[in-house]
């Protein structure tokens, strides 16, 4: 729930569809995504320049606090699947929203690649954090 018309980070939850269904990480902390694009100014013979976009694609990345198997698993397997010559199929994932005026907007990245940026530190008194990254082709607007 939004608190004094602000976003706040409770107001989002994730679901992460892989090629056999929904991937359960426990108890993601943070997520973050940015809009990748490349820019151009082409310039003429006027004397003027023009600005350009070429839409690339979104990148991010989630951390996650360790409580199970389930990323090691993923990995595991991804990575077992490689050497074994199979093909990697993309995941998506749903990021739903609870806005402040009490709407709720859902978007989808599509053609997810993850990929395990830090698997974590184990240390005496301390949880273990992970963080995964992302890219992925596009993201829509579904609601």
């Amino acid at each position: 729930m939004p608190l004094n018309n602000f976003s706040v980070g409770r107001d989002i939850s994730l679901d992460i569809i892989g090629p056999q269904g929904p991937l359960r990480f426990n108890l993601i902390t943070n997520f973050t995504s940015k809009q990748d694009a490349t820019e151009q100014k082409v310039k003429g013979l006027d004397g003027i320049m023009r600005p350009l976009r070429f839409f690339d694609g979104w990148t991010g990345s989630f951390s996650l606090e360790r409580m199970d198997s389930t990323v090691d698993d993923y990995f595991s397997q991804l990575e077992a699947n490689y050497y074994a010559g199979l093909n990697e199929n993309p995941v998506t994932i749903t990021e739903t929203i609870q806005e402040p005026t009490g709407g709720v907007s859902q978007y989808r990245f599509m053609g997810v690649l993850l990929s395990l940026h830090d698997d974590g530190a184990w240390s005496a008194d301390a949880t273990v954090k992970q963080t995964l990254g992302f890219m992925a082709s596009r993201r829509v607007k579904i609601a």
